[in-house]
């Protein structure tokens, strides 16, 4: 009887074995397959700080709500988009390029359109999303200058940067033309609202007046910031967002938003991708308010593209004076 009571035992301790072994082996299928579930969306940007930045902020609190997995790759500009588009088997979902090369990007075919039944546009300017790109941070190109240099009289616009004999200088200016071509005509007098259709002709013609007084035209957002650090000028049209690493260093460096140009980064769909679903749930969370809220704090200098981040959070008088979208700088 013995026996057979230790021989029962064993044979329910075995059962009992079996059915934990096959319980567990039940979770780790279920595991596997919620992992599977999970599709990894591969998106492509600029690269750098920009980048590092915009997936703490915007891209993964996005990725995370759509459930997906998030894979970075990076680009230089419009070109490597049409490679992977015209491959037939695009390697990336979404790529972030600046809204003229979206735009221009858009008519060429190289983008899915975007569901605005998924994506909502509520709190966006008109000129910020097209028919397949939307615009998901801005950038501010500002006049900066040197403090040790100007310092009991202020420039205050553009105005100032051409004006040689009261604010004598080197000067810096890009070579990106848009930028350069509306800070041409404002500086000649034009009104920031009636700049297009564009007067390339007396925007050359006042680039003219100041060309033997720009000692730099710089290429590269560094090259920018080095040139005023290093006081190799003394006055410049720089991104706001290099400046402002600039005065965090500790340079006697100051700028203004008075009439700053407002440029748009934005997010496409390429046209052939395999996870086209989920490429709109993941765009439609980095432009939502609350996730566009997080781009005050956390990317100073940059700011959301969706006005109700500013209904959905309360921010510090210090967070909105350095906020390119804040109600008061962005007028």
């Amino acid at each position: 009887m013995v026996q057979d009571l230790f021989s029962g035992g064993a044979d329910m301790i075995s059962l009992r074995h079996k059915a934990a072994c096959l319980v567990g082996a039940a979770m780790l299928v279920s595991a596997a397959s919620a992992f599977a579930a999970s599709p990894t969306l591969t998106v492509a940007g600029f690269g750098g700080n920009l980048q590092a930045d915009l997936r703490k902020t915007i891209w993964q609190p996005a990725a995370d709500a759509a459930g997906v997995e998030l894979r970075e790759e990076t680009h230089d500009g419009l070109a490597a988009v049409r490679v992977q588009v015209q491959s037939g088997s695009p390697t990336w979902d979404v790529v972030h390029i600046g809204a003229d090369e979206c735009a221009v990007g858009g008519k060429e075919g190289l983008f899915e359109a975007l569901d605005y039944n998924v994506i909502d546009t509520n709190g966006f300017d008109k000129l910020g999303f097209g028919e397949n790109w939307i615009a998901t941070n801005t950038y501010s190109v500002v006049l900066a200058w040197r403090t040790d240099v100007y310092k009991d009289k202020k420039p205050q616009g553009w105005k100032d940067l051409w004006d040689v004999k009261n604010f004598p200088g080197r000067r810096a200016l890009s070579t990106y033309p848009a930028e350069m071509l509306e800070i041409a005509l404002m500086a000649d007098g034009v009104d920031k609202d009636k700049l297009y259709p564009l007067d390339t002709k007396r925007a050359f013609a006042s680039l003219e007046k100041i060309k033997n007084d720009v000692s730099v035209w710089w290429s590269s957002g560094a090259q920018s910031a080095q040139l005023i650090k290093d006081r190799e000028v003394d006055m410049m049209a720089i991104w706001g967002s290099r400046v402002a690493n600039v005065i965090k260093d500790g340079a006697p460096v100051e700028f203004t938003y008075q009439d700053a140009i407002l440029g748009y980064g934005c997010l496409a769909i390429l046209k052939g991708s395999q996870h086209v679903a989920e490429a709109q749930k993941f765009i439609a969370g980095v432009v939502s308010p609350e996730v566009q809220a997080r781009i005050p704090e956390m990317m100073p200098y940059y700011g959301p593209t969706n006005s109700r981040a500013f209904e959905v959070k309360t921010f510090t008088p210090d967070v909105l004076a350095r906020s390119n979208m804040s109600p008061e700088n962005v007028k």
